[in-house]
């Protein structure tokens, strides 16, 4: 019988201490990670997070390595069952997120912007604030290009990326 894999469940925000700790035992752990782009005291910041918060996969030939140790592994709540029965996860779903998570690191886009050409926004700060404008583009030195709507034109307006939340 070949290796399977199987889904995890961890204590709140400990998936990498699950996933650490599952290695040291000699298990082959996968945690999921996806880069967000998120607005955090008024600054957008980049970050890796856990594609599913709480749960990971662990590989393991059930027929040569026991998961009763996985149970008690420091940062893991259970192992996912069905009832009383513990299911594979296809390795077809594993790989594809995988390929889909090295996708994601080569794409040029991870210092990319939070918004895109054409996205409504909200200015927040400064002399525009409360206007709701249309994004169009943004400079490398944090400063964004809006279109707001100004004594009957559109005009063009430069501001702080930070001023800006979606719509």
């Amino acid at each position: 019988m070949s290796t399977q894999w199987f889904a995890v469940q961890s204590k709140p925000r400990q998936e990498s201490t699950a996933k650490e700790q599952l290695q040291r035992q000699g298990y082959t752990a996968y945690l999921p990670m996806m880069t967000v782009r998120k607005r955090r005291r008024a600054a957008w910041t980049t970050s890796v997070e856990p594609l599913f918060p709480r749960y990971l996969f662990v590989n393991a030939n059930i027929s040569e390595q026991s998961l009763a140790p996985v149970r008690s592994t420091v940062g893991v709540s259970t192992l996912v069952r069905f009832g009383n029965v513990l299911r594979p996860v296809p390795n077809a779903v594993v790989h594809y997120l995988q390929q889909a998570e090295t996708a994601q690191g080569a794409v040029p886009g991870e210092e990319s912007w939070p918004f895109r050409a054409g996205d409504k926004v909200a200015v927040l700060e400064g002399p525009f604030a409360g206007l709701t404008a249309v994004f169009e583009g943004a400079e490398p030195e944090a400063r964004a290009m809006i279109l707001i709507e100004l004594l009957g034109r559109q005009n063009t307006v430069e501001v702080p990326i930070n001023a800006l939340n979606a719509l």
